[in-house]
């Protein structure tokens, strides 16, 4: 939690050191101040309230770099120094969330740290030498790859300050944690990057007019996000209906496929599974007991781990084939039906199924004992059914187990979203 603290620290200290600043220089270019705080406001207002997903206030993030990279309001120098941005940036931001605060959905400050620093980053880098006149000479071509640039600094400062965010919250591998926000930039972090440069640039040129004209392609993306992320919850939803099929049969014990999905990712996450990687293996873990369905006599309380291997196999196999049969992606299918194969022969995904649920099924009415012996059993499996660095990685994973219970956002109507999403109380963007 020291890098939670110093990040955290180092955002109240900049943002308290530019609120007193301005305080006593006051407001340059309050008309411009105004307009990109309105900017700001009214894209924190438009930021997503259901579960937390990548780039939360995309149109508030790039009128703050905007902010940051502005050098003239229609041919005319402004005077905002990094000291303003700030403040404006951070009481902007801070407005723009009331009623989020209202209705119980507070940004975290997580969120608020990155947002401070990363606009602060932004400004020290520009505002300083713009307003010495050094980039006076600076025209066409050469002022807008140099706004790129800047942006592009700026992003990755953001990616850093994320995965360590996030690292310090969750424990979660840094470098795997790094590289997925990294990837994540290549998607909407793009477009707000783009965006941010050519409101600067749009501003300097055709003044403040500019703002709307150049939001208005990121608002509709940010729509068709948004839509797109309904569709993938409700996907989820579905697949996880389908996965309490066999509860409700009285094939497995309730909450069973939930448990097993939820530790399964928390070891994806460990070894440093993409997103994509997580998705499907999300799926899979929901999915992986479908094919006691098919059989005729079910198995005692649906604990596949102790069958014979080619009983093991045939089951897997039937999962499959039921997975294919519901239209989801033969990604999913091809974990089920391998997650009984000799875990050599296992894509990584299988091979992670098959330890969590045989770990849940040891652990099951097992006693305070039960979680050690079931390890000491999966350790002692490693030479032919268990892949080592997945029991590894499930003794790590269990030793802090804040990291995985519980993990998955809840809906207002109290229904869980996704498992691989980030918890609720902190964004991975925006």
């Amino acid at each position: 939690m020291t890098a939670l603290r110093i990040v955290h620290g180092a955002a109240a200290l900049a943002a308290a050191g530019s609120l007193a600043d301005t305080l006593c220089t006051g407001l340059d270019d309050r008309g411009v101040a105004l307009a990109f705080g309105v900017l700001i406001a009214v894209g924190e207002l438009t930021r997503w309230s259901g579960a937390q997903i990548r780039q939360a206030a995309p149109l508030a993030t790039a009128g703050s770099l905007s902010y940051a990279l502005l050098g003239a309001d229609a041919g005319r120098p402004t005077q905002a120094g990094p000291a303003q941005v700030v403040t404006v940036v951070l009481a902007a931001a801070l407005l723009g969330a009331v009623p989020h605060i209202w209705s119980g959905r507070t940004p975290t400050l997580d969120h608020l740290a990155r947002r401070v620093l990363t606009v602060g980053f932004a400004a020290v880098c520009f505002q300083p030498l713009y307003n010495k006149g050094l980039f006076n000479s600076w025209d066409g071509p050469a002022y807008a790859l140099l706004l790129v640039t800047l942006l592009g600094l700026t992003a990755l400062c953001d990616a850093v300050l994320a995965a360590t965010l996030a690292h310090s919250r969750t424990r979660w591998p840094f470098g795997p944690l790094l590289r997925e926000e990294l990837r994540g930039l290549l998607g909407i972090g793009s477009a707000v990057c783009a965006t941010g440069a050519v409101m600067a640039l749009g501003v300097a040129v055709a003044g403040l007019w500019a703002l709307p004209v150049f939001c208005l392609p990121l608002l509709l993306t940010q729509l068709s996000v948004r839509r797109y992320a309904a569709v993938r919850a409700t996907y989820r939803q579905t697949i996880a209906s389908l996965a309490r099929a066999t509860e409700i049969a009285g094939c497995t014990p309730a909450g069973h496929a939930r448990r097993v999905a939820a530790l399964s990712l928390a070891v994806g996450r460990d070894l440093g599974l993409t997103e994509g990687e997580r998705t499907v293996l999300e799926y899979a873990a929901l999915m992986h007991d479908i094919g006691q369905l098919s059989l005729v006599d079910p198995v005692p309380a649906g604990a596949t781990a102790g069958l014979p291997p080619e009983e093991q196999r045939r089951i897997a196999l039937l999962g499959g084939a039921v997975v294919r049969q519901t239209g989801v992606a033969a990604a999913v299918a091809v974990v089920v039906e391998r997650q009984a194969d000799p875990y050599r022969e296992q894509p990584v995904a299988a091979r992670i199924v098959r330890a969590v649920n045989a770990y849940e099924e040891k652990t099951r009415d097992a006693g305070p004992e039960g979680p050690l012996r079931a390890l000491e059993e999966l350790r002692l499996g490693t030479a032919g059914d268990y892949a080592p660095e997945v029991v590894e990685s499930l003794a790590r994973v269990l030793a802090q187990p804040r990291t995985w219970r519980e993990s998955a956002p809840a809906e207002r109507d109290g229904r869980r979203t996704a498992l691989s999403d980030p918890a609720r109380g902190w964004v991975t963007h925006g």
